[in-house]
């Protein structure tokens, strides 16, 4: 008899691993679980997510509740799942869920754990500037991401690369260790080792303050906070009370001897702000309501004069040793 795989997730991240969990011989996927509709974009128009367009053009069950509950790990025990298999889904899960599969859940996360448990190991990887992260294929318990790891998968993290590109082939990565690593977990031979307590981090999920930058940090912190937060919240600065959105930057080693802040040059090359520590380098730059734009058409339209002073935010840590108290969803 073929082996039973539900499969668990919300975001496109997930796909290359549920593809190729699908795609395992003498495997059938019975359910997937997934994010309900919900308003998205400028319109706020209802969609699906990428994990249920899959899913419906591939016609498997699809089943989004709106939260988990004691009828959904029934339901579940009638599918009679040898294996459930989630990444990026968005919901804990409880032990009766947990208990319904034959063989429990595993879960690909999307660092090396015991590094950065959490919604956002990939942001913080990029907020603290590490060489290399990687996915880790963990057997699911009640505890954030910390159950034992079946098997991980290392990859360098290139210069100047953001989340979306890390994401992308962090989501590859797991295509890849879903097929190597899936077929022992069915078969009952994988030896699952349990993480290192003491080596464990926490990376928090983002909100709209993320967007703040300190001018007061040095400036190869910026850069790698700019790349972790592309896209969404992005990063911003206050200019006569507007908010400008920064799209590109880089960080040069400068010694200035003004203050963290300062724009010390803006013109086709970018605008140069003073950092605690070095220069940042804005190469591309966005307006209330304009478009992103390269710094020389920006400036041409919405002028940032030397000499001004822009005001720092705090930003705090997206990383901790010690789990963040439990904030709401932004």
């Amino acid at each position: 008899m073929p082996r039973r795989l539900v499969l668990l997730g919300s975001d496109e991240i997930a796909l290359p691993a549920f593809a190729a969990a699908r795609a395992l011989p003498d495997t059938e996927v019975v359910a997937v679980y997934s994010q309900p509709d919900r308003p998205a974009g400028r319109g706020q128009e209802v969609r699906p997510n990428p994990v249920a367009v899959w899913a419906r053009a591939e016609g498997l069950n699809l089943l989004q509740p709106e939260k988990l509950e004691a009828a959904d790990a029934a339901h579940l025990v009638t599918l009679q799942a040898d294996l459930g298999v989630v990444m990026a889904y968005g919901q804990l899960l409880k032990e009766d869920f947990l208990a319904a599969p034959r063989l429990g859940f595993v879960n690909f996360h999307g660092s090396l754990l015991p590094e950065l448990r959490g919604a956002t190991p990939v942001e913080g990887a990029l907020a603290l500037g590490l060489a290399v992260t990687g996915v880790s294929m963990q057997q699911v318990v009640r505890k954030l991401d910390a159950g034992p790891i079946h098997a991980s998968a290392r990859t360098e993290i290139r210069a100047g690369e953001g989340r979306a590109t890390l994401r992308a082939r962090l989501g590859v990565i797991a295509g890849e260790l879903a097929a190597s690593a899936l077929p022992a977990v069915l078969a009952g031979t994988s030896v699952a080792v349990p993480q290192d307590e003491a080596k464990v981090t926490y990376a928090r999920r983002l909100t709209r303050a993320d967007a703040a930058l300190d001018f007061r940090q040095p400036a190869a912190v910026l850069r790698q906070r700019i790349l972790s937060v592309e896209g969404w919240p992005g990063s911003t600065f206050d200019h006569r009370a507007a908010a400008i959105k920064v799209g590109a930057a880089s960080a040069e080693d400068a010694a200035v001897a003004v203050a963290p802040g300062t724009i010390v040059a803006a013109d086709r090359s970018g605008v140069r702000i003073a950092c605690g520590q070095g220069v940042l380098v804005v190469t591309h730059l966005q307006r209330p309501g304009g478009k992103m734009l390269p710094a020389g058409e920006f400036l041409a339209g919405y002028p940032l004069v030397v000499g001004e002073v822009l005001a720092s935010a705090e930003m705090p840590a997206f990383v901790s040793d010690r789990p963040f108290p439990r904030a709401p969803k932004a």
